[in-house]
């Protein structure tokens, strides 16, 4: 961890709550209300998410599962998002979103008419919007917990 830490804080708490409480705290709240707004199945959005994760290099949200109603995606999924492309365990709409996740953080540019008109084949305007949010929150918030080094310490709020 590049941040000094005072003796006894939370790491998370520290940084995300204390250092920059005007806006940390906003940050926590939008990234918390990704999961507990979610209109999105858990399916696509666990493939968003963990492809965005696996991008990242942040070990916690490559870790991380999402539950919902006491389900959580099996265990070989995190392999399954490594091979988005061909994996025969994933439907269009969570293989649209791992593809979707991974050109939003590494070729934005890149998205064009036919990428579009696939996904919104399967996935409605406000979803999309949603899932935009969604993998926006997860890159910056993903990759700052990466790159300060709070990835090691990190625990989501009541986990």
């Amino acid at each position: 961890m590049i941040i000094d830490i005072p003796e006894g804080k939370d790491p998370i708490g520290y940084v995300w709550g204390e250092m920059v409480p005007g806006i940390g705290v906003a940050a926590a709240a939008f990234s918390l209300s990704v999961y507990e707004h979610s209109t999105l199945g858990l399916r696509e959005f666990e493939a968003a998410r963990l492809r965005i994760a696996q991008i990242n290099g942040c070990l916690f949200c490559q870790d991380w599962r999402t539950e919902r109603d006491g389900q959580k995606v099996e265990a070989e999924f995190a392999d399954a998002v490594t091979n988005w492309r061909t994996t025969d365990l994933f439907d269009e709409r969570a293989r649209l979103a791992a593809e979707y996740a991974e050109r939003y953080a590494t070729d934005h540019h890149g998205l064009d008419d036919e990428f579009w008109s696939r996904m919104f084949e399967h996935y409605s305007q406000a979803e999309v919007v949603e899932l935009s949010m969604s993998i926006g929150s997860w890159l910056a918030f993903g990759r700052l917990n990466r790159v300060l080094g709070l990835d090691t310490v990190c625990v989501l709020p009541g986990h």
